[in-house]
């Protein structure tokens, strides 16, 4: 849901501050400024929460289904969703009291990033997400591993050659998949994070500043890919939605793993 809401309304209101001036006034200037830190801290935080729920599943898979509730998911989701609320209401507190505030002319809408708040955003939508998730993932590709090795050192000398074989191509798979995640992130990210820090009272309306939110918005459009393309139940269920088979009767019975 939060990459949707990247797409569905954060793109085109970038769009339209991209190639003119802002006519939609200055409450909306600052609400949708509040919206895209909000979209972004929330899709940052769920990719935290996919890890903590990977680890879990791989690292103590005994323990998952008592440990990894409807409810707690529910809390969990809910206060990802409310702190992302508190990150963006903290951040942009001045232009949310006035929204013109740095606004020179009309038709204009600005944002200007201090210095603190930008090492708070820094630290809290990209140090924090980007140790946590590499540990995460960490763990689990070695946990993964090492349960590989175990169970191929029970097996007969006659099957060594094909479970070799297997093994290490899952091995592989692993490894690519966390790569990938963590290189996309990191390379969406950096740009706009080190414009923020970097440049002390910089607006970002420029063309520089526009790019590097763009980035930030193409990390949303690009992780549903790379869970389509990893897992075979999210192709399921997104084929299950867009057939619109889930409108049929007992389609939440459906088998998708």
């Amino acid at each position: 849901m939060s990459d949707f809401l990247v797409g569905f309304l954060q793109m085109p209101f970038q769009i339209i501050h991209y190639h003119g001036c802002w006519f939609l006034g200055s409450f909306a200037c600052a609400l949708n400024m509040f919206s895209s830190f909000l979209v972004v801290s929330a899709s940052v935080g769920n990719m935290v929460l996919i890890s903590v729920d990977r680890y879990i599943a791989i690292c103590d898979p005994m323990l998952y289904p008592s440990t990894v509730t409807i409810k707690r998911l529910t809390v969990c989701i809910f206060l990802c969703w409310i702190f992302s609320c508190v990150h963006a209401g903290w951040i942009l507190r001045d232009i949310l009291g006035q929204p013109d505030i740095y606004n020179s002319c009309i038709g204009e809408c600005v944002l200007i990033v201090n210095y603190i708040e930008g090492v708070v955003d820094l630290v809290l939508t990209f140090f924090a997400p980007i140790i946590v998730i590499t540990y995460l993932y960490t763990r689990v590709f070695v946990v993964a591993v090492s349960q590989a090795r175990a169970m191929r050192s029970q097996i007969t000398a006659i099957t060594v050659g094909p479970v070799a074989i297997t093994v290490k191509r899952s091995e592989m798979k692993a490894a690519k998949t966390l790569g990938f995640l963590v290189l996309v992130f990191l390379l969406c990210s950096c740009p706009y994070y080190c414009f923020t820090v970097a440049a002390d009272n910089s607006g970002l309306t420029d063309s520089s500043g526009a790019a590097e939110l763009w980035l930030i918005y193409l990390n949303s459009c690009v992780n549903p890919i790379i869970y389509a393309f990893c897992y075979p139940w999210f192709r399921r269920a997104t084929k299950h939605i867009f057939t619109l088979k889930i409108l049929q009767p007992g389609s939440s019975e459906m088998n998708i793993l």
